[in-house]
């Protein structure tokens, strides 16, 4: 049988993970089969991460409107029952930024729905 020297398959493929690994301290950068898993870690790191990013957000959004329905001696959870209510389609993210960057838009809505 002829011999397969798989020099270049072998060689792209170091390449690619330690390429991904570019940045990480010590051996975990250099060494191929460190970096090997560093980079499987990471990668599993960052797909839950895209996951937690959604629930992180959507928490900070729930604090900020809590907060400014507070102001106009209302809850968080009367404002959204009213909200659905009045027939008022603006999602949480939406409903932050007009109670930061818009009180007295976000008063007109609390008026609104009570």
């Amino acid at each position: 049988m002829t011999r397969v020297k798989r020099g270049n398959v072998a060689r792209k493929r170091r390449k690619r993970i330690l390429k991904l690994a570019k940045g990480y301290r010590g051996a975990h950068s250099g060494l191929f089969r460190t970096s090997k898993q560093q980079v499987m870690k990471a990668l599993r790191y960052s797909y839950v991460g895209r996951k937690n990013k959604k629930r992180d957000f959507r928490r900070l959004w729930v604090c900020r409107i809590n907060a400014a329905a507070r102001l106009h001696n209302m809850n968080y959870s009367n404002l959204i029952h009213g909200l659905k209510k009045a027939n008022i389609g603006l999602n949480r993210k939406m409903l932050a930024q007009i109670a930061v960057l818009d009180p007295g838009g976000f008063s007109n809505l609390v008026k609104h729905v009570s």
